[in-house]
């Protein structure tokens, strides 16, 4: 029991941001810590490009984390803002849990990462991803290397596709959080709207759906969401914005071909996370370098 004297002392709170360099794994192992998919995935680096919240629920901890865009040079002004996302994010955490990508590393944006982490003074666990895809031998090095780049409070080799040491992960996590109540009711997963995570299953089919520069040429925003009196239908239009009139051809496809394959597989992810029927609508446009423009990065909400 709670000692009244000191409320809250058998139980753990706080904010944890999640860092990392792009395609390292960080919103599949969200997903698999949450148990739910709220952060969208792709084999395609900088899949991620807001901040998503999600909330793990303990009997012993609550844990707010934040998903954040990966970390890397950025040129233009749309990945300008996703990389100041994803540090904003940090300055706003109690613990950094970075995650790396040990099959395939990036040597400029780990450095790039460990600099920004020198800034400040919040602990910082980390998860050395994806050691299914490595030997043993190479695995170690990995982790003598990391061991002498930053103090960790921790580091905890995982993968988080197959679930393995996601559990050690979270109770090395817990140690370190502050003592408090919790931040949000029990059956809270995340703040994101129904209406936001359907944009982003749209934009996730692209990603994984196309190929060269489509994907980072897409927004998606949903135009109208609605459900049907019975609350037996939701119906969804929406609409993929794309820089160039060529790369319309390419989403629509042959006799819309692909369009509609994007269509039946983020209407299934749609419907799997509502828990009933979608119909789903889309529409392809054309707004030209919006990469570029301030006023249509905000727009598209990044």
């Amino acid at each position: 029991m709670t000692d009244k004297n000191q409320p809250y002392s058998d139980f753990r709170s706080g904010y944890v941001a999640i860092a990392g360099t792009p395609n390292a794994g960080k919103s599949t192992l969200l997903n698999q810590m949450l148990g739910v998919k709220i952060s969208i995935t792709s084999k395609k680096p900088q899949t991620t490009r807001n901040r998503i919240l999600g909330v793990l629920h303990r009997p012993d901890a609550q844990m707010v984390f934040f998903d954040t865009p990966g970390v890397f040079h950025a040129k233009d002004k749309l990945n300008r803002r996703i990389v100041d996302a994803a540090f904003s994010a940090v300055a706003d955490a109690d613990l950094i849990l970075v995650v790396i990508d040990v099959a395939q590393p990036d040597i400029n944006a780990e450095r790039l990462l460990v600099n920004r982490l020198r800034d400040q003074s919040k602990p910082v666990v980390l998860a050395l991803n994806k050691i299914d895809l490595v030997e043993k031998s190479g695995l170690l090095e990995s982790i003598d290397k990391w061991a002498d780049t930053y103090q960790f409070h921790d580091v905890v080799p995982i993968s988080a596709k197959n679930g393995i040491q996601i559990n050690e992960l979270i109770l090395a996590m817990v140690t370190v959080l502050p003592q408090g109540p919790p931040y949000f009711p029990e059956d809270t997963l995340t703040d994101a709207s129904e209406r936001f995570l359907a944009a982003e299953m749209i934009r996730e089919q692209v990603f994984r759906l196309t190929g060269e520069e489509i994907p980072y040429a897409t927004a998606v925003t949903v135009d109208t969401f609605k459900e049907k009196s019975r609350g037996d239908l939701v119906k969804i239009e929406a609409t993929i914005h794309l820089e160039r009139n060529s790369q319309k051809g390419i989403v629509i496809g042959k006799s819309g071909s692909k369009l509609k394959q994007i269509g039946v597989q983020s209407r299934e992810q749609i419907e799997h996370m509502l828990g009933t029927k979608v119909y789903l609508k889309l529409f392809v446009r054309v707004q030209k370098n919006w990469r570029k423009d301030t006023k249509a990065i905000r727009r598209f909400g990044y």
